[in-house]
């Protein structure tokens, strides 16, 4: 563990962009529960089912230490507005148009969240030490394991080459690290980025693959499995994801060898598991099996991900330890619970 590892300070204010997200919401609860004062930006777009994102909001807006904002990153005016009032001592950046498969149709609201949104929030960031009173101590942003693009060598580390992604999506992360850097490189702002592999768990997103497949197990439709089954995923209970950003916002990076205070860390589970055994996992979680659809390789798609965490055991004495059984079951109770 660093030297210099700071525990939790819950005297810092908090602001998380994509609160009513699913990592955003998970995370934005626990710095609450800590005690922590929070505030939270949310466009609460229809990309999928609203009615996740309004119960995640509600169940925060309970809480008299957090406050709501809505309002779209990329709009300069509220940006600027929302630090101007809350004035934030540490940003986690979650908010995003996420989905691989969904920015090969639809690419340019990925470059209006992701690259423009993205934007307004590190120069909101490096306002406040061209003002001086209370400059953000620290940015924490949203990477994915999408960067590492269909590379064959195992386990993705932090130190690889990322510069072929194949999606719009992977690009559109790239781009926030290569943005992140030059940030903290030319102004000394404290930026920590995180590429996360896979997340799942209850309160997800319905666009993902085990959601999806949960929903048309249930129903009785058959499940498109693709690649004929041959893929791999590093899956990254939600839990997990949670702790390793809880144990990094009160610990911006020291200086690098160039003396940029900049870092990267992968969260993942470090164990990949085949596609075929993940939805028999699944079925035997849900109690009903799948009637299979076996497809080939969809564009955009990757063989598998696999997360090299050595610099976040390390650093933050931290290894994602909970299993695909014990996560998928959590998932599945209650999934069947908001089924109904």
């Amino acid at each position: 563990m660093r030297k210099d590892y700071r525990v939790f300070d819950k005297k810092k204010k908090f602001l998380i962009t994509g609160c009513a997200g699913f990592i955003g919401s998970y995370l934005a609860e626990r710095l609450l529960n800590e005690g922590a004062v929070v505030a939270g930006i949310d466009n609460m777009n229809d990309y999928y089912d609203i009615r996740l994102k309004e119960e995640r909001i509600n169940k925060l807006l309970c809480n008299e230490k957090f406050s709501f904002y809505k309002g779209n990153i990329s709009d300069v005016i509220f940006i600027n507005e929302v630090f101007d009032q809350y004035g934030p001592d540490i940003v986690i950046n979650l908010a995003a148009q996420a989905g691989v498969r969904y920015s090969i149709e639809n690419p340019s609201s990925y470059m209006e969240s992701n690259i423009m949104g993205f934007y307004q929030i590190l120069e909101a960031c490096r306002q406040t030490y061209i003002r001086g009173d209370k400059p953000v101590e620290h940015l924490v942003f949203a990477s994915s394991s999408s960067v590492y693009g269909n590379q064959k060598k195992v386990p993705f580390s932090v130190e690889d080459c990322v510069d072929k992604p194949i999606s719009l999506y992977a690009a559109t992360k790239k781009s926030n690290e290569l943005m992140a850097y030059t940030y903290s490189h030319l102004y000394h702002l404290p930026v920590t980025g995180l590429r996360f592999f896979t997340v799942y768990g209850p309160m997800g997103r319905p666009d993902m693959a085990y959601f999806n497949f949960s929903e048309k197990i249930m129903k009785g439709a058959p499940i498109k499995v693709f690649n004929k089954g041959d893929l791999y995923r590093d899956f990254t209970y939600i839990d997990d994801i949670i702790e390793g950003i809880y144990r990094i916002v009160n610990n911006p990076p020291l200086p690098n060898e160039d003396g940029d205070l900049y870092k990267i860390y992968n969260i993942g589970n470090n164990k990949p598991v085949k596609l075929m055994y993940f939805i028999e996992t699944l079925e035997n979680a849900l109690g009903k099996k799948a009637l299979k659809e076996f497809c080939p390789m969809q564009p955009g798609d990757v063989y598998q991900t696999y997360a090299d965490i050595s610099e976040l055991v390390e650093d933050f004495n931290f290894k994602p330890d909970i299993t695909i059984e014990v996560g998928l079951k959590c998932f599945a109770e209650w999934f069947k619970n908001w089924n109904n």
